[in-house]
């Protein structure tokens, strides 16, 4: 699975950071997504960052 942000969606609440931050990091305003296949111990926390994306910026496959 990989992980990206859709920067246009993005307003920096900074949730997917703290809710999975061997993923995603805060690149000034916005957020990002590491450019890594997600690791199998990190795959939960991940889809609850998603999941919890107040504006759903992020896409998961």
């Amino acid at each position: 699975m990989h992980a990206k942000v859709d920067a246009d969606a993005c307003t920096g609440c900074e949730l997917c950071a703290q809710t999975c931050p061997e993923i995603f990091y805060m690149s000034g305003d916005l957020a990002e997504a590491k450019d890594i296949e997600v690791p199998a111990d990190v795959e939960d926390s991940c889809r609850q960052a998603a999941e919890e994306c107040p504006v759903e910026a992020i896409i998961l496959d």
